[in-house]
């Protein structure tokens, strides 16, 4: 029996080869012969390369993990320099070189500063918890702000007397403190992002391995530099330099990403495009985004703020700022009209829109029912951008709003209902075609309630 030829190749996740087999007959009877070829593109750095980069890169990341990655690496190795003119000026204000000063004295204020940097983490977290993961490319850079101005109070103190020092110092790992939580969990959001293949754990080990190498040159960079520049001017010199870099390269890394996710600000320019007949992808919304943007805020195309809109707002703060009067306990007065018109505008629908009196602009409240769905949230947001828009070129900003008695505001509220359930029904398969995530939920920046609708 003639011996048959096979060909085996062997590739890894990202189906780069490895290696080929070749099994081939031999002059010697039940003798088979296999070459193993592996394959010589593959240059030494790249070898190197690999140790750093996550397993079947670049299939197994997203396209904006390289360039967010150089930036990131960048502004980490400025970040250690930085660090250590820092440090070093911490060490002369606790007292290095003083014979005056005491251990005892030191340990103390390294005691108050980590103290003080505990409770700022606890209650940080309490407050902004929520909105870290839905605004994680604001609080990614505003996570390098913090440290950045800890910095210039670390370098700043040796200058003042000792018992301003410790305020100034405690500050200083008060908002270290902040930049640690803030950081974090916008890194594990970013993570998240990045990691294509449900490798996250892999992802977070590879960019350890990254930020280690990074710091290590960043330490041995930082110490020829805190050995040559001694004086006051050369310091903050080179302190104001580096901070420029890391701040630029932070602004560019963040800038750099292109979430999926809808949260408040993107899914205000995805409404405008949609409005125009067309679907956007993350990557074109990105380049529009603001980095900073404030909270609950409508915008028009153009960018002109027309309204604020609270989501997952308990029913009883809009109820209170509408009633016409209070009772002695916890009970309200209004209009049954009113409050049944409100009522009959959830209808179908699992949320509500509720409008506070006697503002120019509008001030909106979503109020979400128990089973409202993340596509129900972002109806309730493009409703309330809507209606913003019709009240703005309406009133053109001259006419307040009178809720209560005015039936015009309850027939806009029926007609932007039904137009932006209309949107979501024609464009929702086509955004998730365009790489948009619907399902999850990145609207909410604070914990939310929900109601529950019954008679008696």
């Amino acid at each position: 029996m003639a011996p048959r030829h096979v060909e085996i190749t062997e590739t890894d996740e990202a189906g780069n080869t490895i290696a080929t087999y070749l099994s081939s007959g031999t002059s010697s009877e039940n003798v088979c012969r296999i070459d193993v070829i592996h394959p010589t593109t593959q240059r030494p750095w790249q070898k190197l390369l690999n140790i750093f980069l996550p397993a079947g890169y670049p299939h197994s990341v997203t396209d904006d993990y390289l360039e967010y990655q150089i930036y990131d690496s960048l502004q980490a190795f400025a970040s250690s320099i930085a660090g250590l003119l820092s440090s070093r000026a911490v060490l002369s204000s606790v007292g290095v070189g003083d014979s005056t000063s005491s251990p005892t004295a030191a340990l103390l204020l390294s005691i108050v500063q980590d103290s003080v940097g505990r409770l700022a983490t606890i209650a940080f977290a309490d407050r902004y918890g929520t909105a870290l993961e839905p605004e994680c490319k604001m609080y990614r850079l505003l996570a390098d702000v913090l440290n950045d101005i800890a910095f210039i109070l670390d370098c700043m103190s040796p200058i003042f007397p000792k018992a301003v020092r410790v305020v100034i110092l405690s500050f200083s790992s008060v908002l270290r403190a902040l930049c640690g939580v803030a950081a974090g969990s916008a890194k594990a959001s970013l993570s998240a992002h990045f990691a294509r293949w449900g490798n996250l754990g892999e992802l977070n080990a590879k960019d350890s391995s990254q930020e280690t190498v990074i710091s290590l040159l960043g330490s041995l960079a930082g110490s020829v530099v805190v050995y040559y520049v001694t004086s006051p001017f050369a310091t903050w010199t080179t302190l104001i330099l580096l901070l420029a870099i890391h701040l630029e390269t932070n602004r560019r890394a963040v800038r750099a990403v292109s979430m999926r996710t809808l949260n408040r600000q993107r899914a205000t320019l995805v409404y405008h495009h949609l409005k125009r007949g067309r679907v956007p992808n993350p990557r074109e919304v990105s380049e529009q985004e603001l980095i900073f943007e404030r909270d609950g805020v409508l915008r028009s195309v153009v960018g002109a703020i027309v309204g604020w809109c609270k989501i997952g707002s308990q029913l009883e703060i809009p109820l209170r700022r509408m009633a016409f009067k209070r009772g002695v306990t916890r009970s309200l007065l209004m209009k049954d009209s009113w409050f049944e018109q409100t009522m009959l505008l959830l209808g179908n629908r699992r949320y509500v829109l509720i409008l506070e009196e006697g503002s120019a602009l509008p001030h909106v409240y979503i109020v979400l029912e128990k089973q409202a769905t993340t596509a129900d949230i972002l109806a309730g947001w493009w409703q309330a951008l809507a209606f913003a828009e019709a009240h703005a070129s309406g009133s053109r900003g001259s006419k307040e709003l009178s809720y209560v008695q005015d039936d015009e505001i309850f027939s806009r509220l029926a007609a932007t209902a039904h137009s932006t359930s209309d949107m979501m029904e024609q464009y929702r398969t086509r955004l998730v075609e365009a790489g948009w995530d619907l399902d999850t939920n990145a609207l909410e920046t604070r914990s939310a309630a929900r109601i529950t609708v019954g008679t008696k």
